[in-house]
């Protein structure tokens, strides 16, 4: 096929043209939205640098959840702000811990809405590491007891699917057998298969309050520079049991993402993180950029990589657009 017998303009003359041959779609099937919990009643606290994002109170999540519920979204994913922390991370397991706390309300409240919950320490120790202690380093080994005793009691409060993101090895194997044991077979695993040690979660730490006190993750998460490794912690998660597997961050990360879509027959999970979402919300209110149109194209290059479900705070947002566009 060669010019000028072939133009390819000829399919992109006008939006039906477009629509006809358009290769991607993106749906509102395709989002689960993250959403930061918090001790308190009536709260609705905006996190300074995720402009549009709030850490919620029981009270107030559930009325945010319902809103989400009525966009057509199918999924939230919960992570816990506590009162207290400790070098254990108790909270994280609590039978009234503010996660166990959320889950309850949603379910008592909110009909037909998936809750997924994030199984890590680093929002409930004290020096904000994702795992227990052995003096600067942590113990992978102890950690895998609390992850799982964590996932059993997200399980019992009513999760419909745990995301343990510490990235100890071992963690998916750990978690399954214990949601087995305790009659929980049939809450999936979702995991955070190939999560890298990146510079894009500064806003999140905010958000949940789960700085490092000492040091940094790179001991245990993923070196940017590592694409076969990925691989290989990916296929060890799927060997362990997990339904669902995450590379994180998305867009620094595309090249990940299609190669595990090529080499693994799971449902495959992106999570559009924190500083994926702040950079484009800053530069939109600088009027450098136009956001609606940025956010899109992201999320679209999301997908078009291989990602059946796009974890992003942009779920709202994009499932106005996208339900807009159903009703033209």
């Amino acid at each position: 096929m060669n010019f000028p017998e072939y133009r390819l303009r000829r399919l992109r003359r006008n939006e039906n043209f477009r629509r006809l041959v358009r290769e991607t779609r993106l749906s509102v099937d395709n989002l689960v939205y993250p959403l930061f919990v918090t001790f308190g009643k009536k709260v609705k606290r905006p996190i300074r640098s995720m402009p549009g994002q709030f850490q919620w109170s029981v009270d107030t999540l559930v009325k945010e959840v319902k809103r989400v519920r009525d966009l057509g979204i199918p999924a939230v994913l919960l992570f816990g702000v506590p009162r207290k922390k400790d070098e254990e991370g108790t909270g994280a397991f609590a039978r009234d811990g503010i996660i166990q706390r959320a889950i309850r309300a949603i379910k008592d409240r909110v009909d037909d809405i998936l809750v997924i919950t994030d199984v890590c320490l680093c929002e409930y120790t004290n020096h904000g590491h994702c795992g227990i202690l052995d003096g600067t380093e942590v113990d992978n080994d102890v950690t895998l007891g609390i992850l799982a005793e964590t996932a059993v009691s997200h399980a019992e409060a009513g999760a419909d699917m745990v995301a343990p993101s510490a990235m100890m090895d071992g963690q998916v194997l750990a978690i399954r057998e214990a949601l087995d044991e305790e009659g929980y077979g049939m809450v999936p695993i979702m995991a955070y298969a190939a999560k890298y040690a990146s510079s894009f979660y500064g806003p999140f730490r905010e958000a949940a309050k789960s700085a490092p006190s000492f040091g940094d993750r790179k001991a245990y998460q993923m070196d940017a520079a590592n694409a076969d490794e990925a691989l290989r912690e990916i296929t060890l998660d799927v060997e362990e049991g997990a339904d669902i597997i995450m590379v994180k961050p998305a867009l620094p990360y595309l090249d990940i993402i299609r190669r595990a879509k090529e080499e693994f027959d799971l449902p495959l999970a992106a999570y559009n993180v924190s500083g994926e979402y702040s950079m484009i919300k800053a530069a939109a209110r600088l009027g450098w950029l136009d956001e609606e149109r940025a956010m899109m194209e992201s999320l679209t290059a999301i997908r078009r990589a291989g990602a059946d479900i796009i974890i992003t705070y942009f779920a709202c947002e994009a499932a106005k657009v996208l339900r807009g566009k159903e009703t033209k």
